[in-house]
């Protein structure tokens, strides 16, 4: 019995090996579901993203610098009406020009791109080198003054200050048109509009000249860094 029992189960067990040899199991179902597309979701407006708020920014300001915003204020008032999609208006009791978004404009940071274009105006900026913060990205506003590079008085900052300006603006002209910048001499303040590299550029060459550098040698200097700026373009 126990041998018939030992055999019956070698034989159990082999007709269960063969069983699984003859007839395999069956193969794995496969995903035949095709692959979804990606969605396409328009993007949001600016009143969406802020869930229906409207967004305000106010811009002061300052006392010298109301005349030429009322002379100007068709150039300043076109292009953030009617390209940009954003409300302005002038408070003339706060003396602010108030910025707000609408229903159609298109993007959020257009509001902001607004104010820094206003704010460049009341630094001193024409609106013609302003108006470039609205359609490029990489352009922004630096300020300094003279006394965050060297403590000057009396007639050092006088001297300083011509320095940087120059005969009949020479000096200033020339490092602009070297760096692609645009730069804002109001009294003892720095204003420089340009993008990152290029502003780096300006500083430097306006630093040099508050420091006591004489002209020819920061022209030399600006010579050799503009010729290497334009290689990399």
């Amino acid at each position: 019995m126990s041998s018939a029992t030992v055999n019956g189960g070698e034989t159990a067990a082999g007709m269960d090996i063969e069983t699984a040899a003859v007839h395999p199991p069956p193969p794995a179902a496969t995903n035949t579901v095709p692959f979804a597309q990606k969605p396409n979701f328009k993007p949001l407006k600016a009143h969406e993203i802020s869930d229906g708020q409207i967004q305000f920014r106010k811009v002061l300001v300052p006392p010298h610098r109301y005349t030429p915003l009322k002379k100007a204020w068709m150039e300043i008032y076109t292009p953030i009406y009617e390209h940009m999609k954003i409300d302005i208006r002038m408070n003339l009791k706060a003396r602010r020009v108030e910025l707000k978004t609408r229903q159609d404009t298109p993007d959020v940071s257009n509001l902001q791109k607004c104010a820094d274009f206003v704010h460049a105006f009341m630094l001193g900026f024409d609106v013609i080198d302003a108006v470039a913060l609205l359609r490029l990205d990489e352009l922004y506003v630096e300020s300094f003054e003279i006394k965050d590079v060297k403590t000057l008085r009396g007639e050092h900052l006088s001297r300083a200050i011509g320095r940087l300006s120059g005969k009949g603006g020479k000096t200033k002209f020339a490092i602009e048109n070297a760096t692609k910048t645009r730069i804002v001499i109001a009294d003892t303040k720095i204003h420089i509009l340009g993008s990152f590299s290029n502003i780096k550029v300006a500083r430097d060459s306006l630093c040099s000249l508050i420091l006591g550098s004489p002209a020819g040698k920061v022209y030399s200097k600006l010579r050799a860094v503009s010729a290497r700026l334009a290689e990399r373009f």
